[in-house]
Formats: structure tokens, C-alpha cells, sequence
């Protein structure tokens, strides 16, 4: 299927690696030109330089901090101007899961840092979407896809749960605001997914179960285990990559303001 994606130009925050790098990735395997950003160029610029070349595509690296206002603004006019505009914006410019120290229970969570994460996450999503819509308003079409997370459907995570929540809520808000000039908005909750992280994650569960990482991985993979899924496997990056590749395509018009998500078919609870 062509998703319309050839002469696109878009927008990728947290491009520099995991889920954002597999997005833009895929994006561009389908005709995007992107720019990504993250706070730390060194690693945008091997992950640019990775994406061109198995593409082909434009890849530009550009240095981020979403909770400055004055960067966002400078940074998505640099992207629009050197990209030649601006159809897509992703928004996934967060740390998994949040701050280990605002997660916890409510006598020891770190307010600073609670706030921090919603600052990066929620409001830094907001600040991305104020400065790309004028971009897209000019041409009368636009997606933006906001990365949110399964925490939101979870209680447990006060800093991660709540602000995927939030996250949701502006995915709603701003579609009704924006729809009229042809742009569609929609989030995206991933659930345990694949991504550079994971070797890693698992080898901490490894030692805590007392198996190889293989076999941790199986366990908590297998059917009816509480931390698993409905298809027994762990959701790759590139999986998210292909779902937001099709909001964003000229297929998606009739989705917007909705939630996605893409955890293999986590919990068993009914959504309506």
C-alpha cells in the first residue's frame, strides 16, 4: 500500500534512538525526509547518518531540549526550513517509564522531578505541536502522533501513568481545535517494546529470577503470565514505526483524536 509519505517532511523528537529512532526510521523508508531531536548530538548524528543510509532519504540531526520554549520554536523552524516544511510532527521526547525517583510510592516521590517528567513529556509535546501547526496550516495537512505509553491504563506509576494520561488528553483537545484545517492528531500507547534498553533490562531480570535473559524474556512472555501479552511476544520498535507511519499517511483521514494501543494486546480489560 503507498502511504503517501514521498515528499513529506517531518518531525521526529526523541529521534535518536529507541522508539522515536525506529519512527523516523520507518518514515523514511516510505519517502519521509525527517529531522530527529534529542539533547545529545553526538548520538543524533550516528543515528541520522544510519537512517540515510538504509533509506536514502534526508536525515537531519538537530539538538532538542523540549522543556525550552525558545528552542522549540528555533529548532522546528529549522527543521521546516531546512526540510523545505513541515507535514508530521511525532512526538516521543521522553524518558520510559519516568523518573525512577517520582514512580514510587506518594510518602517518597520527588515532586521536582514528577513535574519534570510531565514538563518533558506533556508539556514538551504541547510546545512541539504549538510550533508545528503553523507549518502545517500553511498547506492544509497534518499529522501529529503523540507517543504516550500503557502506564496510563495502569495504576501503580504516579509519575509515568499520569502523565501518559495527560498526554491522551491533548491528543483529544487539539483535534478538535486543528481538524478543520486538515490536520489529524492521534496517540499511540506502546506497551514493553523492543529497543536498544532491552538487552540490558533484561539482564536485571535475569539476575532477579535467577535465569539466562532467554528464559527470563520467556517467562514473562508466557501464556497467562501476569506481565505478558496476548500474542506471547515482546512488541518490536519497528512495530510502533509501522502503526505511525500509517497515521501519518494519507490513508489515516477518518482517525483523529483517538488512542492506539500497541502493546500485543496487554490486560484484559474492555475498552469502549
Amino acid at each position: 500500500m503507498d502511504f503517501g509519505l514521498e515528499g513529506k517532511y517531518a518531525l521526529v523528537t526523541g529521534g535518536s534512538r529507541g522508539i522515536g529512532k525506529a519512527i523516523a526510521l520507518e518514515l523514511a523508508r516510505e519517502g519521509a525526509d525527517v529531522a530527529i531531536a534529542a539533547r545529545t548530538m553526538a548520538t543524533l548524528e550516528e543515528s541520522a547518518r544510519e537512517i540515510q543510509k538504509e533509506t536514502g532519504r534526508r536525515a537531519i540531526p538537530l539538538a532538542l531540549d523540549v522543556t525550552q520554549r525558545e528552542q522549540v520554536d528555533r529548532v522546528t523552524s529549522e527543521a521546516a526550513e531546512r526540510l523545505g516544511g513541515l507535514h508530521i510532527l511525532v512526538n516521543s521526547g521522553s524518558y520510559p517509564g519516568g523518573s525512577d525517583t517520582a514512580t514510587g510510592p506518594i510518602e517518597t516521590v520527588n515532586e521536582d522531578d514528577l513535574v519534570s517528567d510531565f514538563d518533558v513529556k506533556y508539556a514538551g509535546a504541547l510546545r512541539c505541536a504549538r510550533a508545528a501547526i503553523p507549518f502545517m496550516k500553511e498547506q492544509g495537512w497534518g499529522r501529529i502522533i503523540n507517543i504516550s505509553g500503557g502506564n496510563a491504563r495502569n495504576a501503580g506509576n504516579l509519575s509515568g501513568g499520569a502523565r501518559n494520561v495527560s498526554l491522551v488528553h491533548l491528543t483529544k483537545t487539539l483535534s478538535n481545535q486543528v481538524g478543520r484545517y486538515g490536520i489529524t492528531v492521534n496517540c499511540i500507547h506502546p506497551g514493553t517494546t523492543r529497543t536498544e534498553r532491552t538487552p540490558s533490562l533484561l539482564d536485571a531480570r535475569a539476575t532477579q529470577l535467577g535465569v539466562t535473559p532467554e528464559q527470563a524474556e520467556e517467562q514473562d512472555f508466557a501464556p497467562g503470565s501476569p506481565r505478558g501479552n496476548a500474542i506471547c511476544r515482546m512488541v518490536d520498535a519497528s512495530e510502533i514505526g509501522f502503526l505511525t507511519a500509517f497515521l501519518a499517511s494519507d490513508k489515516a483521514w477518518a482517525i483523529t483524536g483517538e488512542l492506539i494501543a500497541a502493546g500485543g494486546g496487554v490486560g484484559s480489560a474492555v475498552y469502549y
